[in-house]
């Protein structure tokens, strides 16, 4: 039989790997991944890692010697580049045409980029890959002010990290406040967290160039001013990575649906043996009734090993709730659910140790303990409630 081929460099393509092998499959296993290390989790990247407190082994949660332990082909720096789903093959570069019984596709995303003048010079940073990451790490450990475009999660962990380091920074931001999706309530929490640590946040404003010769020294705002930088990061969102499905005739959602690869509640996609986990797969969700893509690190983990369980010929629909986690200088937090809707606070928001809620119609659509610990299972049970939950008893939460 030929064999399961994984696609992917991320958490999805080596969760799936790990449980391919944990639940029995001993047949031929081959994992393409095009950076040249294992497969291996992004969150670290903004966080512990930047800052030089993690070492590169705590980004992988399979070390190298795993995949030859347990008979896995582990091909790194290799590509996916065409794939054929009439003939069930993939082109792997270097390695040329491989065939397949099954395939996941665990692409992952790619970073977007600014559409200004400037964005090739020196010290313009993005971060996404351990590459990206050891990059910034090196900008950091140098003076000059950083300033990071972007106010969504990755914008303000990396300016959380960068001011931890004792760099100047400054957050530019579209938004009227930062984290947009979350609300004003909430975002204010944040941007109190931030101001309060001496990061400086620019609000509703959008850069129009970047300046410097050969390298960064400025930036050009909309409002006519001119920032000084000695280190750009631009954190302005990702898009799926669904190029290859896409030219083999798969089924996309629509940008309206949210993007990605249409899976059914199996990770299947349309064509025949082919599945999709991690950022690029669109998944049905029972409990908000359309899809979900959520480009969050417990997505790629429970696709990744949902989608395994489904090649193998168990499991049943995917119906596991949006989950994630943030660490900003003494605030932690994690959200279950999808933020949108009115927003109820419980507990005290000036000191930041609350519970906030999103509901819409009654119903709670999300939770987001910051700094409150141990209550997620507490939210999912609130989220799974069949009809309104009264406010007062959101309210009393914490």
């Amino acid at each position: 039989m030929e064999p399961i081929v994984v696609v992917g460099g991320g958490l999805a393509a080596a969760r799936a790997t790990e449980t391919l092998r944990e639940q029995g499959y001993d047949g031929d296993l081959v994992v393409l991944t095009g950076e040249a290390v294992p497969p291996y989790e992004r969150p670290p990247l903004s966080k512990d890692y930047l800052r030089g407190e993690a070492g590169q082994d705590a980004l992988f949660p399979l070390d190298a010697d795993w995949y030859a332990e347990h008979g896995v082909d582990l091909r790194t720096s290799t590509s996916a580049a065409r794939l054929d789903v009439g003939s069930s093959s993939v082109e792997a570069a270097p390695g040329g045409s491989l065939r397949y019984s099954r395939l996941l596709l665990a692409t992952g995303s790619r970073v977007r980029r600014l559409q200004v003048p400037g964005t090739d010079l020196l010290g313009v940073h993005h971060l996404r890959t351990v590459v990206d990451a050891d990059r910034l790490q090196d900008a950091l450990s140098n003076d000059g002010p950083v300033v990071v475009v972007g106010d969504g999660w990755i914008g303000m962990e990396v300016a959380a990290s960068a001011r931890q380091l004792g760099r100047e920074v400054t957050v530019v931001g579209r938004s009227p406040h930062p984290l947009h999706g979350l609300g004003a309530r909430v975002g204010e929490i944040f941007a109190g967290l931030h101001e309060e640590n001496g990061v400086r946040l620019l609000r509703e404003t959008s850069v129009t160039a970047l300046t410097g010769s050969g390298s960064i020294s400025g930036m050009q705002l909309d409002d006519g001013t001119t920032l000084e930088a000695g280190t750009v990061v631009v954190g302005v969102g990702v898009t799926p990575q669904c190029d290859l499905a896409g030219a083999a005739g798969i089924e996309l959602r629509s940008a309206a649906d949210g993007g990605g690869i249409a899976v059914d509640g199996g990770l299947r996609t349309s064509a025949p043996g082919v599945w999709a986990a991690g950022d690029i797969a669109s998944v049905p969700s029972p409990r908000y009734g359309r899809p979900l893509r959520v480009e969050h690190w417990a997505f790629a983990d429970e696709t990744g090993k949902h989608a395994a369980r489904s090649m193998l010929g168990s499991g049943g629909d995917y119906d596991v709730l949006p989950y994630f986690f943030s660490d900003q200088f003494d605030l932690g937090m994690e959200v279950k659910g999808v933020t949108s809707g009115e927003v109820v606070l419980s507990g005290s928001p000036e000191d930041r140790e609350c519970v906030a809620f999103w509901v819409d119609g009654g119903r709670v659509q999300a939770g987001m303990g910051i700094n409150v610990w141990d209550r997620m299972d507490d939210v999912e049970k609130l989220i799974r409630a069949e009809g309104p939950v009264d406010r007062a008893t959101l309210e009393s939460f914490v």
